[in-house]
């Protein structure tokens, strides 16, 4: 799936352009020229047309959460599925190292059985480290890094790391905007109206963000 920030809907445009309107009717005349009762009504007309825009605007970002969110998960299983092969393919290699072997291991049942985002995020920072001693230890086998499934192993996990972040970045830049829309007015109003909540960021530890899993030798 190809994520793009660069179209997120935001709350000051959609307010912009609903201001822009009035203002423009207001120094056109339009009000002047009309009843005062078609005056309310063209008001009560621009309000709800603003009240339905902003609720689109919040299902709009709220359903792109939830997307990137399940796109997320997906790419986790990968990850989780494709951790027991790397794990037999280096123990061929180097058995004696049975603790890391081991941390891998605990790691990625953590990860799988994690509930909610935030001990989600601590678990695949765990993972991560784990998996990292992983490749550490095949730089002292030159054979294990030869190995055809070995590598394409890595190249796997390389490309499934890429699109955790990608999806993460792109689940967390929605909910940004739909947190920004509920807390701001006018936009709480219309969240108060119809009880949307903030959602909760997905949060990588800094390192684990900027260094992913390295499979580079």
């Amino acid at each position: 799936m190809c994520y793009n920030d660069g179209v997120t809907i935001t709350y000051s445009k959609m307010n912009i352009f609903f201001i822009v309107i009035a203002v423009f009717l207001v120094l056109s005349g339009f009000f002047d020229v009309i009843p005062w009762e078609f005056n309310i009504l063209a008001i009560g007309l621009l309000v709800v047309l603003w009240a339905v825009s902003m609720y689109n605007g919040f299902i709009h970002l709220i359903n792109r959460a939830k997307e990137a969110l399940a796109d997320i998960d997906v790419q986790l299983k990968r990850r989780y599925d494709l951790i027991p092969n790397l794990v037999n393919t280096v123990k061929g290699y180097a058995t004696h190292e049975a603790s890391a072997f081991e941390n891998v291991t605990k790691a990625r049942a953590l990860a799988m059985g994690a509930q909610g985002l935030e001990e989600k995020g601590k678990a695949e920072n765990m993972l991560a480290g784990a998996l990292k001693s992983i490749f550490a230890i095949a730089e002292a086998y030159p054979d294990l890094k030869a190995n055809q499934n070995f590598l394409e192993l890595q190249k796997e996990l390389s490309d499934t790391e890429n699109k955790i972040q990608a999806a993460r970045r792109f689940y967390n830049t929605n909910v940004r905007d739909l947190n920004i829309g509920i807390e701001s007015f006018p936009g709480n109003v219309v969240a108060s109206m119809f009880k949307f909540s903030k959602m909760e960021f997905f949060e990588l530890e800094e390192a684990a963000a900027k260094n992913p899993v390295e499979v580079k030798f």
